[in-house]
């Protein structure tokens, strides 16, 4: 979706203390041989802190760098990918009460690690479409610290961490504007994601915890016994999501100083996101996401809040933010910074 006239007037992140990957192994959680492949140096733990509070305390900080006040906002969307609370219960309500306390719609988008990005395209769609009031608040927040997920082991793809995140998505202006903002989806493939474990009862209702190896691993005896997998290529359709960003803003791969992407571990990071897109490690975030784990849906504006506090990019870059979730779908934003990063503070921006 070619987009115009939309901004974001401020991100920001919740971040818990690193947990280094060698003590996982001291501990025996995790294994030396997986650690030394992954890449990974640590990933975030929220202990007891609950993803809610994760989502509330960056959304904190993004209203205060937005220069936004809670009658500007028409609406708040939530992503998360793992529990939030009670049963029964409204986790973007309780985020809705903690940060602009006013009587807007709040609505949780399930798109798994693609959340925050599906929000931004549905944030993106309303607000160029109606005339007030001018912005939606995006909020992502996990925390794995659960019985029914071992952040350590649960894939092979990536090491689960915990994370708040915001952004306030505008019409009024801000620190980058939004030129275009998609998705790719392979329905297809949803069955590569199910890996034969039953629809009903749900997995969680049954005490069954996220292993997404076994999936894997049933998919490999099936090919073994003649029966092949959903066919489908993961790089492919992230390939294609960014295409279709790409064309819809008016550049090329060539225009993108850098990309944020998923905080997947290094060899399928290179398999699933820099081969696909023909770029490398340092034009991506691959430094700041080895240390962080994957954020769920938080990663996307975890990657570019690190962009853009440290002054690596600036005003007149372009960003591509990019993720995919199981379905599967992929998703692509490209951003242009249009504030220099020595006005932040002047401007209420990032």
């Amino acid at each position: 979706m070619r987009v115009s006239g939309i901004h974001l007037a401020g991100i920001a992140t919740h971040l818990p203390e690193p947990y280094p990957t060698a003590r996982a192994v001291e501990e025996g959680l995790y294994d030396e041989e997986d650690r030394e492949e992954s890449g990974i140096e640590s990933v975030l733990v929220a202990g007891e802190t609950t993803g809610p509070d994760l989502a509330v305390r960056a959304a904190r900080k993004a209203l205060a760098r937005s220069g936004h006040r809670p009658e500007d906002f028409g609406a708040l969307l939530h992503s998360s990918v793992h529990f939030q609370g009670p049963d029964g219960w409204s986790a973007h309500h309780y985020v809705l009460r903690h940060t602009l306390d006013r009587p807007v719609t709040a609505v949780e988008v399930r798109q798994g690690c693609l959340g925050m990005l599906s929000a931004l395209e549905l944030a993106a769609g309303r607000l160029m479409a109606t005339s007030e009031p001018p912005a939606v608040l995006l909020t992502s927040g996990d925390n794995f610290s659960t019985p029914l997920a071992d952040r350590w082991r649960a894939s092979k793809l990536f090491l689960l961490g915990d994370a708040g995140a915001a952004a306030v998505v505008s019409r009024r202006g801000g620190f980058a504007r939004v030129l275009s903002v998609g998705s790719v989806s392979v329905p297809s493939m949803e069955e590569l994601h199910r890996g034969g474990e039953p629809m009903f009862p749900p997995g969680p209702t049954v005490g069954r915890t996220l292993n997404l190896e076994e999936r894997r691993e049933f998919w490999r005896r099936e090919w073994a016994k003649g029966v092949p997998p959903p066919m489908g290529n993961f790089g492919d359709t992230v390939a294609a999501a960014a295409h279709q960003s790409l064309a819809e803003a008016g550049v090329t791969m060539a225009d993108i100083s850098r990309v944020c992407h998923i905080g997947f571990s290094q060899l399928p990071l290179q398999a699933s996101f820099l081969d696909p897109l023909g770029i490398d490690e340092k034009r991506g975030v691959w430094e700041f996401t080895r240390t962080t784990g994957h954020l769920g849906a938080a990663d996307p504006v975890a990657g570019l809040e690190h962009l853009w506090q440290t002054g690596q990019v600036g005003e007149g870059d372009l960003v591509m933010v990019i993720g995919a979730s199981p379905g599967m779908e992929a998703g692509c934003a490209i951003v242009e910074i249009t504030v220099p990063r020595e006005t932040e503070g002047e401007g209420g921006h990032a």
